[in-house]
């Protein structure tokens, strides 16, 4: 089929997305977005309800339809969670059926496999469909992994974020790789770059940004913090983001540890932020100390292009996103004191880890371009139109 062809019958693109916030997937979404729309597409996003997304998105030209759907975690395929998640699809299709009749899109794209929902009615109403696959644990048990996955198996193409999240997929059905590309995330600079500060004076900064969850690891963060005391390094770590609804419970926990270890004055809340930049700019080290699998690892990529020396957890799509670059540790997930020796180790050779990062930072810039994961994405849903 000619480009020509293919352009002609892509008019519409329904991108349903699983929430309204700005972290990782969030952000990729939003490149997808922005590949399509510079291309002419009509482009439709539905979300659950509205939030800080629904800007960024109006901005780059899309439309928004709020359609709530059920979002699919290993939580659903417990007895209990199966039958309250088929309630709630059952409550959902006559919504998704007339979303895709007003929208009449030429190809549906599911942003994450959260929601399949939308890849089954796609299918049943004979729409061709992507999904882009932001998840990948591969030490959950083989059922669940293929429960999670098997809605795949209904999609024209996949896309994958990283060639671990891929792995997990052809692990779960092998035959999901042949209609499958990886595709690295999209991960735009700094607007103004700043290097990092010449000499240590004063506390060295400390940044983790992401979820306040368990397996983002702050509370690994925070006990590596303790263990820098213990060697007398001065040390102050900044956390850069919020709970999921549910896990205030988590924050609390957090918070009492702190409170508990006499590290108040050490440890700054920041909450949710949008812009998360000054924050990277503010910082010596990026901590990103994730205790379980993750498919990707945005804000390590964002700390190389702010030109921080990293620590990572060595696991999954964090060795992926972390490879090649020198100013970038990797240490075992939830072990706060190897976490704690690697930023001793970078606050000793600091001028050589700062060094690092600087070359480190063009590296990242040509690996995660914006333009060049447009260019990818926007074959892939296009030619699937």
């Amino acid at each position: 089929m000619s480009r020509d062809t293919v352009a002609a019958r892509s008019g519409t693109v329904l991108i349903a997305h699983p929430s309204a916030e700005l972290y990782g997937s969030d952000r990729v979404m939003l490149e997808t977005l922005e590949a399509l729309t510079s291309r002419g597409r009509r482009v439709v996003v539905t979300l659950p309800a509205a939030g800080p997304l629904v800007a960024e998105i109006i901005e780059r030209g899309g439309r928004i339809e709020l359609c709530p759907s059920p979002v699919l975690r290993k939580s659903a395929l417990r007895p209990v969670g199966l039958i309250k998640l088929a309630a709630e699809a059952l409550r959902s299709i006559p919504r998704s059926v007339g979303l895709i009749r007003r929208v009449d899109p030429d190809v549906v794209y599911v942003s994450t496999i959260t929601i399949p929902l939308w890849l089954v009615v796609a299918k049943a109403m004979r729409r061709r469909t992507v999904c882009h696959v932001h998840e990948a644990e591969s030490t959950v048990p083989l059922l669940v992994r293929r429960a999670m996955a098997a809605p795949l198996l209904l999609a024209d193409r996949l896309v994958a974020n990283s060639e671990f999240s891929l792995g997990v997929l052809t692990g779960a059905f092998p035959r999901l790789g042949r209609k499958a590309s990886v595709v690295y995330n999209a991960v735009a600079g700094p607007p103004f770059g700043s290097p990092a500060r010449a000499q240590l004076a004063g506390p060295c900064r400390l940044l983790f940004v992401g979820r306040l969850s368990p397996r983002k690891g702050p509370q690994v963060a925070v006990a590596a913090l303790k263990g820098l005391r213990r060697r007398g390094v001065d040390a102050h770590l900044d956390l850069t983001g919020a709970v999921f609804e549910g896990y205030e419970w988590f924050e609390q926990e957090l918070r009492d540890s702190i409170r508990r270890d006499d590290l108040l004055d050490r440890v700054t809340f920041h909450g949710f932020q949008s812009d998360v930049w000054p924050h990277f700019a503010n910082a010596d080290i990026v901590l990103v100390p994730s205790t379980v699998d993750e498919p990707f690892g945005n804000t390590a990529v964002e700390a190389v292009l702010a030109s921080r020396p990293l620590v990572v957890s060595a696991t999954s799509g964090l060795i992926e996103a972390a490879r090649g670059y020198a100013c970038a540790q990797s240490v075992a997930p939830g072990e706060s004191e190897a976490l704690a020796s690697a930023v001793a180790t970078v606050v000793d050779r600091w001028s050589e880890f700062r060094d690092q990062a600087a070359a480190d930072a063009l590296l990242a810039h040509d690996r995660h371009l914006p333009e060049r994961y447009r260019q990818q994405i926007a074959e892939i849903v296009l030619d699937s139109a």
